[in-house]
């Protein structure tokens, strides 16, 4: 059975992918409207019913704003973990709401999501796999930098959205407060460009083949930068740039999963600390 996905939209204004295995489907993050979540669906041919939960990755707004609206209309629990739930201000159905645990793996009819933690300046920010029949499918943005978690399941995986999120240059001599360029090339922040092509270039494995660069900056970088930095690199892998606009085309792995092979070339060790932070 083929594994299907799509960026609905992805950046600081909005977050939201679509992960189904043709039967189920599940949303990550719903920072879309309601409306807009269903327009952009249709236009991809896909059917709100197959949608069975949205899983939420932490509390900011870019990823939630959609998320009352979505439940309601639709009766979709939601999937987030306890302490990200009270940092929001959101009312969901106490039947819809489902809290989640630190390396929790929830099962929804064939489908697997795997529940990870990460690094980043929220109260308890976690990325998702999401796996049917031997392939995996990985939600990876928002992240300070490649922790542990991170590289394990990126090296898991057959198709990954990864943050891409801004380049150092334009980053360094741009107008923001010397505080936001901090937090954003911070620990807890967001990953670079550069940072990227590192995990990308270092952990990759033969198996993936869809990478899918993410959350990109509107202010701190360029689709055609991120794609003339990548490009180069792809080999047998399918680069696509996500639109903070428009949701990307439906994507699909068919045919039988392959094991997971080592990484095609000896890993260095990431140039920050391995240990996952303590979040706030």
């Amino acid at each position: 059975m083929p594994v299907y996905f799509a960026s609905l939209n992805s950046g600081s204004n909005a977050n939201c992918y679509y992960v189904s295995n043709g039967v189920t489907a599940v949303l990550v993050d719903a920072g879309l409207s309601c409306r807009e979540t269903e327009k952009r669906m249709q236009r991809l041919g896909l059917d709100m019913k197959q949608v069975k939960a949205i899983f939420i990755s932490h509390e900011h707004s870019d990823h939630i704003t959609g998320v009352e609206m979505l439940s309601k209309k639709h009766q979709l629990p939601v999937y987030v973990s306890e302490k990200t739930w009270n940092n929001t201000n959101l009312s969901v159905d106490v039947q819809l709401l489902k809290h989640f645990r630190k390396d929790e793996q929830v099962l929804l009819d064939g489908l697997q999501v795997k529940c990870f933690s990460k690094s980043h300046d929220a109260a308890d920010p976690y990325s998702f796999m999401i796996s049917s029949n031997g392939i995996n499918v990985s939600v990876i943005t928002d992240i300070g930098y490649a922790c542990k978690q991170v590289l394990t399941h990126f090296q898991k995986s057959h198709a990954v959205f990864l943050e891409s999120n801004y380049c150092e240059t334009m980053l360094a001599n741009g107008d923001y407060p010397y505080h936001l360029k901090r937090r954003i090339s911070g620990d807890e922040g967001h990953l670079s460009n550069e940072q990227a092509l590192d995990v990308f270039f270092n952990y990759r494995t033969p198996q993936l083949s869809h990478l899918i660069l993410s959350h990109l900056s509107k202010n701190n970088n360029k689709p055609e930068v991120v794609d003339a930095l990548f490009q180069p690199h792809a080999g047998t892998t399918k680069v696509i740039v996500a639109s903070r606009y428009e949701e990307s085309e439906l994507f699909c792995i068919d045919g039988a999963p392959l094991s997971v092979p080592t990484a095609t070339r000896k890993k260095q060790k990431p140039v920050k600390d391995q240990r996952q932070l303590s979040l706030f």
